[in-house]
């Protein structure tokens, strides 16, 4: 019988984590933004002082961008690019791999507010490939591609075949944006500078809440003409807040403090699931992480499963998973595992000894 208990109750008690960061308090998160704002620098107000021109001149630099500007959101950013990019070539079609954020998350936000149609692109279980962009029919005014793609693992294309795609965009006259949400987790993969992978772009959105464990916030980066027009469509999308400093703060710590952790993030998620792939309970996707992202696959039955990672979150203060995805065998159950400092305070035998007790219990009970 499940036990009536808070998933949110128990995680915040929990002092150790399988994923992600460390919580901190809200004091404690502001306490530490004060400590880093600069004696000569002010709030900024619509977009406007050096707070935020200086943080997304910074940005621009390091992707190797004429331009940024900084937006609430992603959601914000990526429409407004791809409605700037079908406008300037008069065909308002955008392609993009059947997982897109913009297709699963945003209620047709694209077409609704912007006009535009879309076309899915390869299979929604693999990377988006090159043939399958040969084999669209109609023509695309702009092409959307993720990196990494965090519904299928946080898979990445090679480098051959991602400037194959991005080749053979421009060739045809589509504009490429870059889904960068998680752009900051490619670099150990692909080995090369930010500015080399948003280089094969037209323009690239990065996101500062995710790994980098800001409080929200994103940037747009562009040719400096373009990223002007994104400044009008964020004033008529409502984006151009009073002050956006808080964001910004969050953002340029984030990316000063663990920016150089991905590397890091990275082999540790590779340890990780060589670790946990012992276990024939267990699948990994992909068998060998590509960032610092996998998709676990369990079998087993959910609820007990579930049960069983509360169970050991409450006896050790140890952060498992507190939820799992249905999957297409219904056997198997699936969760998200990101690594983040937190991770890396655990060891992989501990790792697989908590693991260990979770299938236990689970065989116990049945």
């Amino acid at each position: 019988m499940t036990k009536e208990r808070d998933p949110r109750q128990i995680r915040k008690a929990c002092s150790r984590s399988l994923m992600g960061h460390y919580p901190q308090s809200l004091a404690g998160i502001l306490h530490e933004l004060a400590e880093t704002v600069r004696a000569d620098e002010s709030p900024d107000v619509y977009g406007a002082g050096n707070i935020i021109r200086d943080f997304e001149a910074e940005v621009a630099q390091l992707l190797g961008k004429e331009a940024a500007v900084f937006m609430p959101s992603g959601t914000m950013c990526q429409p407004i690019a791809l409605r700037i990019w079908t406008d300037r070539r008069h065909l308002p079609r955008v392609g993009y791999h059947p997982t897109s954020h913009l297709e699963l998350h945003e209620f047709q936000g694209l077409q609704r507010l912007h006009g535009l149609e879309t076309v899915l692109i390869g299979s929604p279980y693999q990377l988006l490939t090159l043939d399958d962009l040969k084999a669209v029919a109609e023509p695309l005014g702009a092409l959307l591609l993720e990196l990494p793609q965090r519904e299928i693992g946080g898979q990445l294309p090679s480098w051959d075949e991602l400037t194959a795609i991005t080749g053979w965009a421009r060739e045809h006259n589509i504009a490429t944006h870059l889904d960068g949400a998680r752009l900051w987790e490619c670099k150990p993969y692909y080995q090369r500078e930010y500015a080399e992978i948003a280089g094969l772009f037209d323009s690239v959105y990065v996101s500062f809440y995710k790994s980098l464990g800001g409080i929200s916030g994103a940037v747009l980066a562009g040719p400096a003409d373009m990223v002007a027009e994104a400044r009008i469509w964020q004033r008529r999308q409502g984006g151009n807040l009073y002050q956006l400093y808080p964001y910004v703060l969050a953002a340029r710590k984030g990316l000063a403090e663990r920016l150089p952790r991905m590397q890091a993030y990275h082999e540790k998620a590779v340890a990780i699931a060589a670790a946990l792939s012992v276990f024939p309970q267990i699948e990994i996707l992909p068998a060998v992480p590509q960032t610092h992202m996998m998709h676990v696959f369990m079998r087993g039955d959910r609820e007990q499963l579930v049960e069983s990672a509360l169970d050991i979150a409450e006896e050790t203060g140890t952060w498992l998973f507190g939820s799992l995805s249905p999957t297409q065998l219904p056997a198997y159950q699936k969760f998200e595992l990101s690594v983040g400092d937190a991770s890396l305070d655990m060891s992989t035998d501990e790792i697989v000894s908590l693991f260990e007790k979770v299938f236990a219990q689970v065989e116990a009970a049945r």
